[in-house]
């Protein structure tokens, strides 16, 4: 990894725990402006006391929000380039982590099921909403935290924002699925390239992410992956590698684990399901021009 860090700007989803929790302290840990995210403010208050603990002089900020709903996320949008404004208006690195699991089927205010809502369309739209801060810098990035799950995805995407058969841990895999094709068709799209996406595979890590659901075998059989899985230290390392190396170095691969590229599955390098998916995600968003968010 090169470059000076103290100059970055990075936004982290997800950020009161887990995954999202480890990259924010990283982040931060290395002279990064860091605004991390989450849905309550216990959490997120809590998070960055515990950040501040460990790096004194840590840049970080945390801001609320659902993203569930789309409101929320045009809201906390908003908040974060408020904040940019005070940092040069442009924002570096773009980490799309929140994500969840639920055993059963829920449908937002919107009128989508929660999973997709939250795993896919959430960070299609907030990628949407900051695309004037990440094309303000030299070298915008987004990343995108995935699952090795997408590899067994078999229900069809295009179907998941409201699916009539529902399957939790095919659901699941199927959101994350959507984030790689996402990745992929947004680097076919991109005006410039000077900005590129990447999909991160974090393994199976110890985290709460199936926990926090309230079904009685998904929480078993989360408990149990739970026991077996890696430090969230691990995919940090991923997202900072992807963050602060040479963009010349990385741009060539979509998917990455262990910082190392890695092939994703066959699903998600179909072109014409990624088009398809896009352009759906963007009706379901309200965008008509994606790289133009007006």
């Amino acid at each position: 990894m090169t470059g000076d860090f103290s100059s970055k700007n990075v936004l982290v989803t997800g950020a009161s725990s887990g995954i999202g929790y480890q990259a924010a302290l990283d982040l931060a840990g290395k002279g990064a402006y860091v605004i991390g995210t989450g849905r309550d403010v216990t959490r997120c208050e809590a998070a960055r006391t515990r950040i501040l603990q460990v790096h004194p002089e840590a840049q970080i900020e945390y801001l609320v929000a659902d993203l569930a709903s789309q409101t929320q996320i045009h809201d906390l949008a908003r908040q974060a380039q408020l904040l940019l404004i005070e940092h040069g208006n442009r924002l570096d690195v773009l980490v799309n982590n929140a994500g969840l699991y639920s055993s059963k089927r829920v449908l937002t205010e919107d009128g989508i099921e929660l999973t997709f809502a939250v795993n896919h369309l959430a960070p299609f739209l907030l990628t949407h909403l900051l695309l004037p801060q990440l094309l303000n810098t030299p070298q915008g990035r987004v990343l995108g935290v995935s699952s090795q799950s997408h590899y067994h995805a078999f229900l069809s995407p295009l179907k998941a924002y409201r699916p009539w058969l529902y399957l939790s841990l095919p659901v699941y895999a199927t959101s994350n699925l959507c984030r790689v094709l996402f990745s992929a068709e947004f680097n076919r799209r991109t005006p410039t390239p000077h900005l590129h996406a990447w999909s991160v595979d974090p393994g199976l890590v110890n985290t709460e992410i199936g926990q926090k659901d309230k079904g009685f075998l998904s929480n078993l059989v989360w408990r149990f992956r739970k026991t077996h899985g890696t430090s969230a230290e691990i995919p940090s390392q991923t997202i900072l590698h992807l963050a602060f190396s040479a963009f010349h170095h990385i741009a060539a691969d979509l998917y990455w684990k262990d910082s190392r590229p890695k092939e994703p599955s066959r699903l998600s390098r179909d072109a014409e399901l990624a088009k398809r998916l896009w352009e759906q995600s963007c009706r379901l968003c309200g965008i008509d021009d994606y790289f133009n968010p007006g």
